[in-house]
C-alpha cells in the first residue's frame, strides 16, 4: 500500500468511526498531516482522491467538509462504470438485477403509498404512448423503475438499482425489441408489475418483475450466441 492510500485509508477511518462525522470541517491541511504523520503533499493528494470519490468536499476559500455521505452521492460513480459494460459483463448484469430487482419491487408493493403509484402509473402511461420511439421508450422505462423501487423508501436499494440498470444497455435492449416487434409484450411486463403493485401484493410483483427480466436476459443471451450484442453507445 502506497503512502498515499495508508493517508485515504486513515481519513476513511476517522470517517467510520465518527471523528469526522457527515458535515463535519476537517482541520487545517497543516494540521491534519501533523496529526497523521504525513507530508502535506501526501495529504492533499489523499484529500483529492476522497473528493472525487463524493467523501469530501473541497470548499475554495472554506476549507474541506465531509459530505454528508448518502447513497446517491457515494455511489454515484457506479453508473459511469456500468454503462462500459458489454458482451459477457452485460449478462452479468442483468444477472445482478434479476438478484435484487424482483426483491425491491416485492418490498414496494408492501410500502407503495398513492402519490408514489401514481408516478409508476405515469411512466406505464408514456410507455404506452411511446412504444414506437426507441428514445422515449428508454427513458421512460428507466424512470418506471425508478419510481417502482423509489416506492419501498430505501434510498440505498434505489441508488444501487437505478446505476446497475444501465441506461446505455437499456437502449440497446428496446432497440432490439422494437426491431422483433417486441415491444408491446414487454410493455405488457411492465403493466403486470403495476397491477401488483396496485393490489399490494408482493408475491405477485416479485413474479411479475422477474419475468420482465427474464425477458431481457434471455434476449441478451440470444444475441451474445449470435454475436450480434451491439456494443455502441445510443444516445438516449
Amino acid at each position: 500500500m502506497s503512502l498515499t492510500d495508508r493517508a485515504i485509508a486513515r481519513i476513511r477511518q476517522m470517517v467510520r468511526e465518527g471523528e469526522l462525522p457527515p458535515g463535519s470541517k476537517l482541520p487545517p491541511e497543516q494540521q491534519l498531516a501533523a496529526e497523521l504523520g504525513l507530508s502535506r503533499n501526501l495529504m492533499r493528494e489523499a484529500v483529492k482522491s476522497l473528493a472525487v470519490a463524493r467523501v469530501l468536499e473541497i470548499r475554495r476559500g472554506d476549507g474541506t467538509y465531509v459530505t454528508s455521505l448518502a447513497p446517491s452521492l457515494l455511489l454515484e460513480g457506479l453508473g459511469g462504470a456500468v454503462e462500459l459494460l458489454q458482451g459477457d459483463t452485460a449478462l452479468e448484469l442483468t444477472e445482478v438485477r434479476r438478484l435484487f430487482e424482483p426483491a425491491a419491487t416485492a418490498l414496494a408493493a408492501t410500502r407503495v403509498t398513492a402519490e408514489s403509484l401514481a408516478q409508476v402509473e405515469h411512466h406505464l402511461s408514456a410507455m404506452r404512448a411511446a412504444r414506437d420511439d426507441m428514445e422515449l421508450l428508454t427513458v421512460h422505462d428507466a424512470a418506471f423503475h425508478r419510481a417502482v423501487v423509489s416506492a419501498t423508501g430505501n434510498e440505498t436499494l434505489t441508488t444501487l438499482l437505478e446505476h446497475i440498470s444501465g441506461r446505455t444497455l437499456r437502449a440497446r435492449v428496446w432497440r432490439g425489441l422494437l426491431e422483433q416487434d417486441a415491444a408491446g409484450r414487454t410493455i405488457a411486463e411492465h403493466e403486470a408489475i403495476y397491477e401488483a403493485l396496485a393490489a399490494r401484493d408482493p408475491s405477485l410483483a416479485q413474479a411479475a418483475a422477474l419475468m420482465h427480466i427474464n425477458t431481457t436476459e434471455r434476449w441478451l443471451r440470444d444475441r451474445l450466441a449470435e454475436g450480434a450484442l451491439p456494443t455502441s453507445e445510443v444516445e438516449t
